[in-house]
């Protein structure tokens, strides 16, 4: 183990604790579990944020008969106090420790590895990556693991094109319920909080620029509409620009939005989408905040090397850089997750569900070895359907069913008009 303080950990149970109140679909599944022992005998090596929801998807694995080592995927995400917790209450082995650098950061990763594992849950391919480059001598014992983000699928795909995937992973990030709650309504509000939090600003009458209108930049584009900002989009696919103009928001290429806007969001999953030349044209006072994985998306190289001064930490995760003539521009948690850096990431009944998918899926891996083959694989449709049916029984909500006639006429070809 590799953590901060251990002394932190009562205070880290009682933030496990209280996000377990908001995440009933995982405490049914947690039950269902320990009942049933899916993942009895199970290595899992997990590269996730180290928070209190995450540490309820490892009560659930444990309950399923898994041992789990944790290992962080943000250096900025980490909760020393959960971190605590789950090594002094849950067993769990975690390598995670705030702010830790680079080298650290991949150290852990190596530590989570060394188990070794028999499934893999990663959050933006680092882990996954990191046995297909440095520890090989592992990789053909994996049974099959789990991506959870946009960045990580894309990396994946580009693996399985290349051949070079050697083991089947599932995509929990493409999951309906995933993209609608942790996406859409998770990000979308979260990393306003991050925002608001960081630097205490009034977003109404604000021009908010938001680089990517996926799933993210919708769920950012309606609730920064919805405290009062004029909202510009950026994009490269022309359907999903259209589905903003038809939304109501305004769009251009970001060499225009750069001049006019106040806070700026990128959301892409790709590098260099807010670069030098828009960072030249920006205004005095400009935010800069990244939602996507890495922080690749605002280059930040290019912001160290046109200042003539920065000032660090101004407020606690703000960054101030003085550009020639007096021009500032601030940026937030470095470039890296606002939501999670600079706040607590997706509230506990968003994680609910994501990790309720990825629960499941992992039993799923564990019952379908040997029947997959290396490659991107979706989650079952049937899971996705349960995950959604358990959180709306949670939430005391009732939905029609289908009568035999109905069912009869939508599986027949025969009926007319």
């Amino acid at each position: 183990m590799e953590i901060a303080d251990p002394s932190l950990a009562y205070a880290g149970m009682a933030r496990i604790d209280w996000a377990d109140r908001s995440m009933p679909v995982l405490r049914q599944i947690r039950e269902r579990f320990a009942a049933e022992r899916p993942l009895e005998g199970l290595r899992i090596a997990a590269c996730l944020h180290v928070t209190a929801e995450t540490a309820n998807l490892v009560r659930a694995l444990q309950a399923g008969g898994a041992s789990v080592a944790l290992a962080a995927s943000n250096p900025l995400s980490t909760q020393d106090d959960t971190a605590a917790a789950l090594v002094a209450e849950y067993g769990v082995q975690v390598f995670a420790r705030a702010g830790i650098d680079r080298e650290g950061y991949y150290r852990h990763i190596h530590q989570a590895l060394d188990t070794p594992p028999d499934l893999v849950l990663d959050d933006g391919c680092d882990l996954v990556n990191t046995l297909h480059t440095e520890r090989t001598e592992i990789v053909d014992q994996v049974r099959g693991g789990c991506e959870t983000t946009t960045t990580g699928v894309i990396r994946l795909h580009q693996m399985a094109r290349e051949g070079a995937l050697r083991f089947p992973v599932v995509a929990v990030n493409d999951t309906a319920t995933k993209h609608m709650f942790d996406n859409r309504y998770g990000t979308g509000q979260s990393t306003l909080d991050g925002i608001v939090r960081a630097t205490n600003t009034l977003l109404a009458g604000k021009s908010i620029v938001i680089a990517g209108f996926g799933y993210v930049g919708r769920g950012l584009a309606e609730r920064a509409r919805g405290l009062g900002a004029r909202v510009i989009v950026t994009e490269i696919d022309p359907v999903k620009a259209l589905d903003a103009v038809l939304q109501g928001f305004a769009v251009l290429p970001m060499a225009e939005a750069a001049a006019q806007g106040d806070v700026f969001i990128t959301a892409t999953g790709n590098r260099d989408v807010i670069s030098a030349e828009h960072l030249a044209v920006m205004k005095d006072g400009a935010i800069l905040a990244n939602s996507g994985h890495f922080d690749v998306e605002i280059d930040v190289r290019a912001l160290a090397d046109m200042a003539v001064e920065v000032n660090h930490g101004i407020r606690p995760q703000v960054d101030e850089y003085v550009l020639v003539g007096g021009r500032r521009l601030v940026l937030l948690a470095e470039g890296r997750l606002v939501n999670l850096a600079a706040a607590e990431g997706h509230p506990a009944a968003v994680m609910d569900m994501s990790f309720a998918d990825q629960a499941l899926t992992c039993a799923w891996l564990a019952e379908e070895h040997g029947r997959l083959g290396p490659g991107v694989h979706q989650v079952p449709a049937e899971i996705d359907t349960e995950v959604a049916r358990l959180k709306l029984a949670s939430m005391s909500v009732r939905i029609d069913t289908l009568t035999p006639e109905q069912e009869e006429y939508l599986s027949s070809w025969q009926h007319g008009s």
